[in-house]
């Protein structure tokens, strides 16, 4: 069984954590024996306007990696010029979308060849990677699965004209994958029948993400201090993960156990603005870091916060859980499946923030079991993961 994987998420030479869960479940595909050829669908940019706009604007254009983790990348590219991206802010998107992945599945059939099966890894605009593995489907004659991460449907499949496009490749995939219960639900909304659907979640890396001891860790990363509560953050610094009320939820845990340093792993548009709003409180701001790094500070939390808008499912929570963090998290999206219990899921609605922020801090005076936390986690290892999405292969060979 070869599987041609195409790909929108995929490591870039500024962001080598970008789709890191895609390299994790390939690597456990090699050790499987799994015959795979991986594409990364990236664009370059067409003519000089867009290149200045780029760098009017701080926005590099992201150079996709062909190698990392020992999984090697093919990136197949499609030029976008200034007019495109106008078109997909500004106007109908569904032209660029038609045209884009018309390219990319004949780039596609011409330089590679043909699979017994392919599998796409989202549908994000704008040249989602299941309308083109539809499109090399009906050329290659072969069949294809749609695994589905959050935002391709959250955000992206809400748009009416583009709809259509996503439920003709959804529908007539041989199996669609949901990272979560609530993406499900979510595609159903938007008029997906849901017969060719399963559920797997994404998974964690138990080499990587283990406990360990916190005041070694914390010393380990220069943020030890005694007597302290660690709350931390992990993630993109955009609005969709909630990092713009990041401020309000730990300037009102600070007002109760004073004594909390909190930790903020990550980057994002909101990064400044975060900055200058968290002036006067005892924060560790690590940027943008391997995962082993992550998987450091991690340990150092007494809990992780992850208070997103939405959320397709929420592996950092699985992370946070498999390094003994307890982690507390909005009902958005997949994070109440994610996070497994309902004492720790915060839900939507009036005063959020404030009643976000005391759930944490009773969590910190209360405590928490953290071997259950690790031994829940076990049950999400990439291994465990894969060897669902195999056996799917082997159904459809």
């Amino acid at each position: 069984m070869r599987s041609f994987i195409l790909t929108n998420l995929f490591p870039t030479k500024e962001n080598p954590n970008s789709g890191i869960f895609i390299i994790k479940r390939l690597k456990e595909y090699q050790k499987l024996g799994v015959d795979f050829t991986v594409v990364s669908l990236a664009f370059k940019d067409k003519g000089r306007l867009l290149s200045l706009l780029r760098r009017l604007l701080h926005k590099p254009f992201e150079v996709p990696l062909e190698e990392l983790e020992g999984v090697s990348f093919k990136p197949v590219f499609v030029e976008r010029g200034l007019f495109d991206v106008a078109l997909q802010k500004f106007s109908t998107v569904k032209k660029v979308l038609e045209n884009f992945t018309d390219q990319f599945a004949e780039q596609i059939s011409r330089e590679f060849p043909k699979h017994n099966i392919i599998h796409a890894h989202g549908m994000y605009l704008p040249a989602p990677a299941g309308v083109v593995a539809k499109k090399l489907s009906e050329i290659w004659k072969i069949p294809y699965i749609v695994t589905l991460h959050g935002s391709d449907i959250n955000l992206n499949m809400k748009r009416h004209d583009v709809r259509d496009i996503y439920l003709e490749t959804l529908e007539n995939a041989s199996k669609c994958i949901f990272v979560s219960k609530a993406l499900l639900e979510k595609a159903k909304s938007f008029g997906y029948s849901g017969q060719n659907a399963v559920v797997i979640p994404n998974g964690y890396d138990p080499d990587v993400f283990k406990p360990m001891d916190k005041d070694t860790v914390r010393k380990e990363l220069g943020i030890y201090k005694e007597n302290t509560y660690y709350v931390g953050f992990v993630g993109n610094l955009i609005p969709i993960k909630r990092a713009d009320k990041l401020p309000e939820i730990f300037g009102k845990i600070a007002k109760e156990p004073p004594n909390t340093r909190f930790i903020i792993v990550g980057d994002g548009t909101l990064r400044d603005k975060i900055l200058k709003e968290m002036k006067g409180l005892d924060v560790v701001f690590a940027g943008r870091v391997p995962q082993t790094e992550v998987a450091k500070y991690m340990n150092a939390m007494d809990v992780m916060v992850l208070p997103s808008r939405n959320e397709g499912f929420g592996a950092v929570c699985i992370e946070a859980q498999a390094c003994g963090a307890c982690v507390i998290g909005s009902s958005s999206g997949g994070i109440p499946e994610a996070i497994g219990f309902d004492e720790y899921v915060v839900k939507e609605g009036e005063n959020f923030e404030e009643r976000f922020a005391k759930r944490v801090v009773d969590v910190l005076k209360k405590g928490y079991d953290r071997n259950k936390l690790i031994e829940r986690a076990k049950g999400f290892t990439w291994e465990e993961i894969v060897k669902r999405e195999i056996e799917i292969y082997h159904q459809m060979g």
